[in-house]
């Protein structure tokens, strides 16, 4: 309970009498614990950061109450994704009964890189307004975004 970031191997040091297997299974199943991993937050907001934020989404709702619909048919929002050529096979997709004699089936990685093209997508309320795919080597930067509105 002392220290949460503990392995099974620091254990293992300081009780060398008993195996890393019993370790384990005494730390996860009669204890309860689970190595779990830390959540990654996008920003560490500063309390200004909070009070920019709280401004505009009180600018943009009074922007709304006054205009209504007119107001939230002028806002389009954007992004980017990558998009695959082909859909790759699951794990499950590709088992197979097989006897024990039987010759073990080989599968080589993919290479999706090649497969894959990025794009932007530009929507507003009603739905889609554009879908631009990039030439391959070329980045998503402010340029572009305003280059693609325009």
């Amino acid at each position: 309970m002392e220290s949460r970031y503990f392995t099974i191997t620091q254990l293992s040091s300081h009780f060398p009498q008993i195996y890393r297997s019993l370790l384990h299974e005494s730390a996860t199943k009669p204890l309860l614990f689970k190595k779990l991993c830390a959540w990654g937050l996008q920003k560490n907001l500063t309390t200004e950061n909070k009070i920019q934020r709280l401004g505009a989404a009180l600018n943009f709702l009074r922007r709304y109450h006054d205009d209504g619909d007119e107001f939230s048919d002028r806002i389009v929002t954007g992004d980017e994704t990558w998009i695959s050529h082909f859909t790759p096979e699951t794990k499950q997709q590709s088992m197979h009964w097989r006897h024990k004699e039987s010759p073990v089936r080989t599968k080589f990685k993919q290479t999706l890189l090649l497969r894959k093209v990025m794009s932007t997508v530009f929507l507003d309320r009603k739905g889609i307004l554009l879908i631009n795919f990039l030439p391959r080597g070329e980045t998503v930067n402010a340029y572009r975004y305003s280059e693609t509105l325009r």
